[in-house]
């Protein structure tokens, strides 16, 4: 017989909706670090003077230890629960921040950078909770994934301002040294809100007459091996990131080499991120009627067509639609990963294998940002750029497009046995 305290704790119940908004607070405020650091950029190089470079690593290694620390986090998570690694984050976030205010000299704030708060600080506020908040939802798993997911952009339009306001006020050291208390101080206090552990999904969920029903055999994740098919998750998640930092790396470049100026590109960039949001939500209402691999390959297909449109229209007004329609088609994608995980792979592994296709993800990001300029420094035009991101599209849609016909498959074949 359950308890009033067990009914109160389980999946889709009121307390996961709870959960769910101090999820969201807890990413906003750990994701902070993702976005703060490019801010602080200009006021580091002058003080440490540093070449532009230089000044720019302790972005590049942040978001190397936040893909690995991801992994890291989720693992720790699986094992003992998610307040842990938040707690960690907490800690880390905030020693880390004060450690930058506090740096002596470039090779000391990238340390910080990396170690404290990308690896062991927002890390545990990205992919261990993506994966916490799948964990407690069924009925509306991909909306909660989505709302989840949206922390990470909504800390990115609340951050940069703020921490803009601060530098030209106190200084960028004593701004560090003020979000160290304040995020790890908050981030703390909502870790251990957390204190719940997902509710047992093990056992068969029930259908809307009682009966129980046959689940899903998560040893062989679309008839594959889990090594296998965790690698292919991977490497779509790699080929998907490829192809969406073609226009979200580049798009202010591409718009100074049309002669509209960097100011228009950083509309078109800043209306990308708006339109991501709100795609992030759709794709998660769509994901919870068609599932993760259906959402998948129509966020594959959209976001391929949306790229072959910068080929042909290149005009002022073009550019700002295009660019909205860009957003609104990619910002669903990455979340609708970790519901693919969560509906093919076993529960207790979700953490980890989660951080896991994120983490190639964000390599993904990073490769693409850098490929994209490597091909215009070869053909001194961003159109083979375009053509290179939409071949990266091609090979993560013909992933899903695979994985889903082999879903089918076996289902058919499990009805007729």
């Amino acid at each position: 017989m359950k308890t009033s305290e067990t009914s109160a704790h389980e999946a889709d119940s009121r307390y996961a909706m709870l959960r769910l908004g101090l999820t969201l607070l807890v990413m906003t405020v750990g994701s902070s670090g993702m976005y703060v650091v490019s801010v602080m950029l200009p006021a580091v190089q002058a003080e440490f003077g540093v070449a532009r470079a230089d000044a720019s690593l302790p972005y590049t290694l942040l978001m190397i230890g936040f893909g690995v620390g991801g992994v890291l986090m989720g693992r720790l998570a699986d094992r003992f629960g998610v307040m842990w690694p938040l707690l960690i984050g907490a800690l880390s976030l905030g020693v880390g921040y004060v450690a930058c205010g506090m740096a002596d000299g470039i090779v000391s704030f990238i340390a910080a950078q990396a170690v404290l708060v990308g690896l062991l600080g927002s890390a545990a506020a990205f992919a261990p909770l993506v994966a916490d908040t799948s964990l407690w939802f069924v009925k509306r798993r991909g909306i909660a994934v989505a709302v989840c997911a949206s922390g990470n952009y909504v800390a990115g339009a609340i951050w940069p301002p703020i921490a803009q306001h601060f530098i030209e006020t106190v200084g960028w050291r004593q701004t560090y040294i003020g979000m160290g208390l304040f995020c790890g101080l908050a981030m703390a206090a909502l870790a251990l809100c957390f204190r719940a552990r997902p509710p047992a999904l093990a056992v068969a969920p029930a259908d809307h007459a009682g009966h129980a029903k046959p689940r899903r055999d998560m040893t062989r994740p679309f008839g594959f091996s889990m090594g296998t098919a965790q690698g292919l998750l991977c490497v779509a998640g790699v080929a998907c990131c490829v192809a969406m930092a073609m226009p979200q790396v580049h798009i202010v470049a591409y718009c100074g080499d049309l002669g509209y100026g960097p100011a228009r590109g950083a509309q078109m960039l800043s209306l990308m991120l708006g339109f991501g949001v709100v795609s992030r939500l759709v794709s998660g209402a769509i994901c919870d009627r068609i599932g993760g691999l259906r959402t998948l390959l129509l966020g594959g297909v959209l976001q391929g067509m949306a790229l072959l449109l910068f080929l042909p229209f290149d005009g002022l007004v073009s550019l700002y639609v295009i660019s909205a329609l860009f957003g609104l088609f990619q910002g669903g994608i990455v979340p609708s990963y970790a519901i693919i995980v969560r509906e093919h792979f076993p529960p207790e592994e979700a953490g980890a294998r989660v951080g896991t296709v994120l983490m190639f993800t964000l390599f993904g990001m990073a490769l693409g940002g850098w490929m994209s300029g490597k091909v215009f420094d070869l053909t001194g035009s961003y159109h083979a750029a375009f053509l290179n991101g939409i071949g990266w599209n091609l090979l993560n849609v013909s992933i899903a497009a695979m994985l889903l016909f082999r879903v089918r498959h076996l289902r058919l074949r499990t009805a007729a046995a």
